[in-house]
């Protein structure tokens, strides 16, 4: 099965999320999940190994999502096999002040991977037009020209050899209430509760529009979208490490051609 066309956006194709199943396992069974799992880490390391020796290129992986959809998880459960030297991980909270005194963009181009690197955003510049939108921190006319003006970055991206891949983790109200309990009863989670996200579901539907404009709006050839049914944690991270590889594989990153003869050496 082909993920990446399954779950991709088409670019124009105006979503609507409640057509989504966040229950959703692509027929995939819990099973057989965990070595198909630790086959693609696998793969993965090797496509970044090779990405990172050819040093041409760059992948940009972008996670979105409510509170509890799986993020952290997510990176730890798919990314576990990849090199740090070659993978980078930023994790976008409030805007500083000195960020502030800048265009909305400027701190997410400074953390771009460079050539040969993997780079992961928790959470990104789509804050902009999704919490920013929700609770009004800019009037309408402001945030809605950003979605233009995230496309526009993105493509300006794609154009310098970054490749962008961005993962939607799809789950309903339901589910979050029983993790948001589960960290509550978890000594070993509790630390991850914050009263706030309690006020965050009251914005629900709030968030749900916003993120379907976002999907909508921001689905592009050069950075598409995929919405990523999350419910089950162990269907998510075998779908996002299949779409990733997938990703990796299509570009196929070349070993460079050696500069020196090793028939010349005698060690």
């Amino acid at each position: 099965m082909n993920f990446t066309k399954r779950f991709q956006v088409k670019p124009g194709r105006r979503v609507k999320l409640a057509d989504f199943d966040p229950d959703d396992t692509a027929g995939l069974h819990k099973k057989e999940v965990k070595d198909r799992l630790e086959e693609n880490v696998e793969k993965l390391a090797d496509w970044q190994y090779r990405l990172y020796a050819e040093n041409k290129r760059a992948v940009l992986l972008i996670l979105q999502g409510m509170d509890t959809c799986g993020k952290d998880g997510t990176i730890a459960h798919v990314m576990c096999g990849l090199n740090p030297q070659g993978c980078r991980i930023t994790s976008f909270k409030q805007p500083s002040s000195n960020e502030l005194e800048h265009d909305f963009l400027w701190r997410i181009h400074r953390a771009v991977p460079g050539r040969g690197q993997i780079g992961i955003f928790n959470r990104s510049h789509y804050e902009e037009v999704l919490i920013v939108r929700v609770h009004e921190l800019v009037p309408k006319a402001v945030w809605s020209r950003r979605y233009d003006q995230i496309n526009q970055f993105e493509k300006i991206l794609a154009g310098n050899d970054v490749t962008v891949v961005k993962f939607f983790l799809h789950i309903s109200k339901k589910e979050q209430l029983e993790r948001l309990k589960a960290r509550l009863q978890d000594p070993t989670k509790l630390w991850k509760f914050n009263p706030d996200d309690l006020k965050e579901r009251k914005r629900w539907k709030d968030y749900m529009a916003a993120y379907e404009d976002a999907l909508s709006r921001c689905s592009t050839k050069e950075a598409p979208w995929f919405i990523i049914p999350s419910n089950k944690k162990w269907a998510r991270n075998l779908i996002v490490s299949q779409i990733l590889l997938e990703t990796l594989q299509r570009m196929r990153p070349q070993y460079p051609k050696p500069t020196v003869d090793p028939k010349k050496f005698k060690l």
